[in-house]
């Protein structure tokens, strides 16, 4: 009985708590790079859906060291409510190197599944980790390829949201490593909300 209590008193406080909504399911590729920390898991406002995206990249260094893929803004918009173009923008962990591409939107639609471009291990060489993602827009199917770099090969699509689209995301990014490797964002994870 207490269990049961304690299970009712925990769904009663979290359907309270700020930014709690339904939540479906994280999506992942088996694909990512494996260096940095996990940033913190960000959230698009209540009643809004990613609709479109950009990314940070750093250009080709030539001799210098490549970091690729630095980060991904996704663009929040409410489907029932956009007036006037109306988004906001959310971000997890980003590398300090690169700038900011032009968004790429899903016309009318929302981002439900992707896949990333991963270099692999490059040994003594110069590692980039993530180069690239792809977004499918719900309804359609169009693919929507970022503007990154073409270090590497795409794995395969992560699942779809079954219900919603991308609402969240999490990126794991490795922090400068002074005179060694730098590679920035390896990795990413997305949250579905209903």
């Amino acid at each position: 009985m207490q269990k049961v209590c304690l299970i009712i008193s925990h769904l009663f406080l979290l359907s309270w708590m700020p930014g709690v909504r339904g939540q479906s399911r994280h999506l992942t590729v088996g694909n990512g790079g494996v260096w940095g920390e996990w940033g913190r898991m960000e959230l698009c406002p209540e009643g809004y859906y990613a609709s479109g995206f950009s990314l940070k990249v750093e250009g080709k260094q030539g001799r210098g060291d490549d970091t690729a893929l630095n980060g991904i803004r996704l663009y929040c918009v409410n489907p029932n409510n956009n007036v006037n173009g109306h988004y906001t923008t959310i971000e997890s962990s980003v590398g300090r190197w690169g700038e900011w591409t032009s968004v790429k939107w899903c016309v009318s639609r929302q981002l439900v599944s992707f896949m990333l471009r991963v270099e692999p291990k490059q040994g003594d060489g110069d590692d980039t980790a993530t180069n690239n993602i792809k977004f499918m827009c719900s309804g359609s199917g169009v693919q929507l390829e970022g503007d990154g770099l073409t270090w590497g090969s795409w794995g395969d699509w992560s699942n779809k949201c079954s219900r919603g689209a991308i609402c969240g995301l999490q990126t794991r990014v490795e922090g400068p490593q002074g005179d060694g490797d730098d590679t920035a964002l390896n990795d990413v994870q997305f949250l579905c909300c209903n």
